[in-house]
């Protein structure tokens, strides 16, 4: 890897993700017998996720602080990108290398703008290529810079400040992503929502992301990979999620997967990956009677009311259009649509909630997609079940 590559150089094309090798990498404080981490050895892919799942005060964040020498090893070798971290000045190494954190961590006296300019400033990039940068790293991460660049940290919701988190660690389009517990702190349905944004920003980057959690759960739904640490960072067990949930280690792995590994096997599997259903969608201009044609004689008697841009709005049946003579403000509010990148497990979940037993699916811009049914999950998992009672004959 040459320095440019470590910093980050802001060109045009993005900075593919780099491998990264630990080896015996340990770390000893002052006056404790134990070390805090004791000679992990472990080689994280180029362009994958991986993730580094244990109990609080296992060293799972000591581990990937060690990275970029937030916190330096006593013993071991880092590199990354074929190339010991140690051998970088510190300073130089950190501004290569992306960083988010749970709560943000968002400079508050700065706005949005200038907490994600904060790297490529520091790198030395014009005020022309880092406002451009800016913006453009804004409507990556969903946010519209007219609306946003100059607001302050305190004038975004949790959720937001996440996503500025986010686009400030990748504004100087480093090949490495750091990432401590960044979703831990803000509710259930807003974290599925990044954990969401932060897997299509991987498809379209691709970079070598660390993410630390204590959420199995997460820790399925993102990683390439997942490393089950244990006391001092011993890896316990450092593969793929379908094969830690076939055949976990030992019994302190058992204890992370649970007792439903079966349900979680739904976490392997994006909503993108499954035949979607599909059901009538109109406008609230459409007419009664053509919705009523439409239906007539359907096993499954909704349509979905949608605005101009195919974004739905709600589910409306036969029943609702006995006594209606326009399309406007009737119908039931459809819940929180799964997305593209959204999991079974999620869309379980979501399936729960609805009077009408079936989720409805959008694409990057809110627009619909398909459905979810209940019989699309027992499908799924029945051909999961046959696939290895095959594998194990």
């Amino acid at each position: 890897m040459t320095d440019t590559e470590i910093r980050g150089d802001g060109t045009a094309s993005a900075v593919s993700g780099v491998e990264i090798v630990l080896t015996e990498v340990t770390k000893r404080y002052p006056g404790q017998d134990d070390p805090a981490v004791d000679s992990v050895s472990m080689t994280i892919p180029a362009g994958e996720i991986v993730v580094l799942v244990g109990p609080s005060g296992c060293g799972k964040t000591t581990t990937m602080r060690m990275i970029n020498r937030l916190i330096e090893p006593t013993s071991g070798t880092i590199t990354i990108g074929g190339r010991d971290v140690t051998s970088v000045n510190a300073d130089h190494l950190r501004r290569g290398i992306g960083y988010s954190i749970q709560q943000a961590g968002l400079f508050p006296h700065l706005t949005v703008a200038k907490n994600i300019a904060t790297v490529p400033g520091l790198i030395g990039w014009d005020r022309k290529k880092v406002a451009a940068r800016t913006d453009e790293m804004l409507e990556l991460v969903g946010l519209d810079p007219g609306n946003y660049r100059n607001r302050y940290p305190r004038q975004l919701s949790g959720g937001q400040q996440q996503r500025v988190g986010v686009a400030r660690a990748l504004a100087a389009d480093p090949p490495v992503l750091l990432m401590d517990e960044p979703f831990g702190a803000v509710d259930p349905i807003t974290r599925g929502l990044l954990q969401d944004e932060l897997l299509r920003l991987q498809s379209d980057l691709g970079k070598t992301i660390v993410f630390v959690t204590h959420d199995f759960n997460e820790a399925v739904k993102l990683g390439d990979r997942i490393a089950v640490l244990g006391n001092h960072s011993r890896i316990l067990q450092y593969d793929t999620p379908a094969a830690i949930l076939a055949d976990p280690a030992d019994e302190t792995v058992a204890g992370f997967v649970g007792g439903d590994a079966s349900l979680k096997q739904l976490t392997l599997t994006r909503v993108r990956d499954v035949e979607l259903g599909d059901c009538p969608t109109v406008t609230e201009t459409d007419t009664v009677e053509s919705l009523r044609t439409t239906l007539a004689g359907r096993e499954w008697p909704w349509a979905l009311i949608c605005d101009a841009q195919q974004r739905p709005l709600r589910w409306v049946s036969n029943e609702q259009l006995v006594h209606a003579d326009s399309l406007r403000g009737i119908g039931l509010p459809i819940g929180e649509p799964l997305a593209l990148q959204s999991t079974l497990q999620e869309a379980l979940a979501a399936l729960l909630a609805e009077q009408t037993a079936t989720a409805v699916v959008t694409g990057r811009r809110g627009e619909y997609a398909g459905l979810i049914t209940i019989d699309t999950l027992v499908g799924h998992l029945s051909a999961l079940r046959a696939t290895h009672t095959s594998a194990e004959q």
